[in-house]
């Protein structure tokens, strides 16, 4: 499926599909690979969030950042917004903070669906992403220190099942795969591409 959503993009629909177990098997690992990237981070995860922003213009959009090549970590790569969980912080909390301090969209904006299943990386963090509703006009204010710029992906590329593609690289000595989204100016992979499958397995009808 490609094109437009057969289903309304609303709060309650969107809640439906990321209660069913079925759409959900995405883009999990295997038990071993968790364990394994564990084992590179030390066994020592982090909790962290990020707001996954679906802009309901008449053709729908993922709003995305790209991390400012001045980072020390991730630097130049394409994320959402957020990052590590504060003490007694819920995901969704994290999330809407995180997204205000990097590209100033105020927390009482964005329409919380729920939360798609956590991510491990390598890097140490289990990342929850939060999916929300974010309805136009609106404005963004990125934080020039983290943020270099912010875009919009087509949800048309996401419920496309011919755009993502799997591709593997040598990392230490172990070959490692990893999903890639096309797009005409920046390379969306890591975590960010991962969470945008997890996110298709929700929005399409197949």
């Amino acid at each position: 499926m490609s094109g437009a959503l057969a289903f309304p993009l609303t709060v309650a629909a969107l809640q439906a599909r990321i209660a069913d177990p079925a759409r959900l098997r995405a883009d999990r690992p295997a038990p071993r690979e968790d364990a394994e990237r564990a084992a590179r981070a030390g066994g020592r995860m982090t909790p962290a969030a990020v707001l996954v922003p679906l802009v309901l213009h008449p053709e729908p959009t993922v709003l995305l950042t790209l991390r400012s090549a001045d980072l020390k970590a991730h630097a130049g790569q394409v994320s959402f917004p957020g990052g590590r969980l504060e003490e007694g912080e819920t995901p969704i909390a994290a999330a809407l903070r995180e997204a205000e301090e990097e590209i100033g969209l105020h927390t009482g904006l964005p329409e919380i669906v729920g939360e798609l299943p956590p991510l491990l990386t390598g890097t140490g963090f289990i990342i929850t992403p939060v999916v929300a509703l974010l309805r136009p006009p609106f404005s963004l204010n990125p934080h020039p220190g983290e943020v270099a710029e912010t875009f919009e992906y087509p949800l048309a590329h996401v419920t496309d099942p011919a755009k993502p593609e799997r591709r593997s690289r040598e990392f230490r000595g172990e070959t490692r795969e990893f999903w890639v989204w096309p797009h005409d100016r920046h390379y969306i992979w890591g975590a960010t591409a991962s969470v945008l499958v997890t996110l298709a397995s929700v929005l399409r009808e197949d």
